[in-house]
């Protein structure tokens, strides 16, 4: 069995203004660096055969607050590429954007990833880990292509954590749904 426990970093500077963070390397603010922290209780209690995180210092950040320093580190984890679209507001994104990426399948960013390429690497990444547990750290549309994938189309905030039995493809839980902190 591999079961898969994907945590969401915390708060940025950016999820707060809205804007589409992508492959940018922002921060944890105080906010979010609290919520990682409130997390330790709840994952202290927890064994797993490897912790990972995405390479960008906001998932890094909130690894080393909610369990401990991440055995490994990966590209292959990150958000997705927005491209010409990184920085900006959502609410300054022309509409046939915004519609575009809330479909999801098929988008792709001016100058940034393909959804199909996002999959293609985390599952490729996925796909490779050993039975077991694992605890990886990683972003809110790695967390939305996932439950997508199990008929469950929703975006989880900060810190949210989302298990998963990976071989049998089912959503075993979802912990910190309805938390604050866009």
């Amino acid at each position: 069995m591999s079961e898969l426990w994907l945590v969401r970093h915390g708060q940025t500077p950016w999820n707060v203004e809205g804007r589409l963070t992508g492959w940018t390397d922002v921060p944890l603010t105080p906010l979010g660096e609290q919520q990682a922290r409130a997390l330790a209780g709840w994952l202290s209690a927890e064994r797993f055969e490897r912790v990972l995180a995405s390479d960008l210092q906001r998932a890094v950040q909130t690894a080393r607050l909610a369990y401990g320093e991440p055995q490994g580190v990966f590209a292959e984890l990150r958000e997705l590429h927005f491209g010409n679209l990184e920085g900006l507001r959502w609410a300054d994104l022309p509409e046939a954007q915004q519609n575009a990426l809330r479909a999801f399948e098929g988008f792709q960013a001016p100058g940034g990833e393909a959804t199909a390429a996002l999959r293609a690497r985390v599952y490729g990444l996925f796909n490779q880990l050993p039975p077991g547990r694992h605890l990886i750290f990683t972003h809110g549309g790695v967390q939305r292509m996932v439950l997508r994938e199990f008929d469950q189309d929703r975006f989880l905030p900060p810190c949210a954590v989302l298990g998963l039995d990976w071989a049998r493809k089912r959503v075993l839980f979802v912990r910190g749904e309805g938390a604050g902190g866009s």
